[in-house]
This record gives structure tokens, C-alpha cells and sequence, in this order.
């Protein structure tokens, strides 16, 4: 049996110290990253899932826009201290992905496929997970590492207009990359037993 791309999953795990001591090119992310993207499968091959890559001062513009927004939402200046430390993390990486999905894929789809109409958006949401896990992986394989935040929605109208993305792309998560500075924790994992059936 071969078992690669399995071990390759067990490398992917959340790394919340990333650095920006990088080697691969950014060309070579960037071509990583859309080709994870293109070839994860979507319902009706719809395609809804998008991606913006940030490098350099848009990377830091982006966590500059989390920790200004979170300031209103948190109870008191030590709470927010705490926030800022958190996403100063992000901030230190190597890079940020943003996903999407396009509403007005989904739109459509809704309208040629009406029977199926109430499960595109479920489905739309199902191929972007499966994108963000390929990406995922395929940056862990070339020994990058990183996480997924969800600052969605409340920073959506701001990355909107800082980084010229359409009304139609609706946010659905950040993915700060970077050089593994600390790896994860052991990882504890439920009972197969609790989890798996095989039936005959």
C-alpha cells in the first residue's frame, strides 16, 4: 500500500509560530497554491472558490486591519492587549491566503439546477474546506507551515476595499504561512472505534 500522501496529512497540522524565513520562491507558492486550489473538486465542477495571496506590506496590512477592528470588540484594554499579541503572530508570518466563495457562481448554479438549489451554498462551502485542506497540505509538504483564522465578517467590508475584491467574493477565512519556528503539540485524536464503520 502506498502510503505517501497519507503521511504527507500527518505533517499538516496547525502552526501557530510562523517566521518568514522562507526558502521556496514566491513563485513557487503561488503556483502551489492555484494549483491546489483549480484541482480540488466543487459540486457541478461550479469552481466557487477564490484566492488572494499576500506577501510583504499587504500581508501586514491585512493583520493591521484585524487588530484595529477587534479593538471595538473586546471588553477592556487587557483583553485587547491580549488580542494584538495573538495577531501580532499572524503578522509575523511569511504570508496570508484569503478564500472566497463567489455568490454569484452560486447564484447561478442555484438557477440551471433548481432541484439541488438549497444544497450549492452547503456545497460551495464543502470544495472551499476541501481547497483550504490541499492548500494546507501542499504548503506542509514543501516544510511550510500554517493555520486557518475565521476574522470573517468582521473585517470584510475593509479587506474589500484595501485589496480590490469583488462584491461577489464573500470572505471565508485567513491563512497566515510561514516558516515552522515551533512545531505543533502532539496531537490526541478520538477512539476509532467512536469515529469509523465498516460494514460488509
Amino acid at each position: 500500500m502506498n502510503t505517501r500522501y497519507l503521511d504527507i496529512l500527518k505533517e499538516r497540522r496547525s502552526i501557530y509560530n510562523l517566521g518568514k524565513n522562507v526558502t521556496l520562491p514566491e513563485s513557487d507558492i503561488n503556483q502551489l497554491v492555484e494549483t491546489a486550489v483549480r484541482e480540488s473538486p466543487t459540486s457541478f465542477n461550479a469552481q466557487t472558490t477564490r484566492a488572494v495571496i499576500l506577501y510583504g506590506e499587504k500581508h501586514d496590512q491585512l493583520w493591521d486591519i484585524v487588530a484595529n477592528r477587534l479593538k471595538s470588540e473586546v471588553p477592556n484594554e487587557q483583553v485587547y492587549a491580549n488580542t494584538k499579541q495573538k495577531v501580532a503572530s499572524f503578522k509575523a508570518a511569511y504570508g496570508t491566503i484569503l478564500y472566497f466563495t463567489d455568490l454569484s457562481v452560486v447564484a447561478d448554479y442555484e438557477k440551471q439546477v433548481p432541484l439541488y438549489a438549497v444544497n450549492i451554498a452547503p456545497w460551495a462551502e464543502q470544495g472551499i474546506g476541501g481547497a483550504q485542506q490541499n492548500v494546507w497540505t501542499a504548503l506542509a509538504d514543501n516544510h511550510i507551515g500554517a493555520n486557518l483564522q475565521h476574522y470573517n465578517p468582521l473585517i470584510d467590508g475593509e479587506v474589500r476595499l484595501a485589496f480590490d475584491i469583488p462584491m461577489d467574493w464573500e470572505l471565508r477565512g485567513q491563512m497566515p504561512f510561514g516558516s515552522i519556528e515551533k512545531a505543533a503539540a502532539a496531537k490526541t485524536y478520538v477512539a476509532d472505534s467512536d469515529r469509523f464503520k465498516v460494514l460488509k
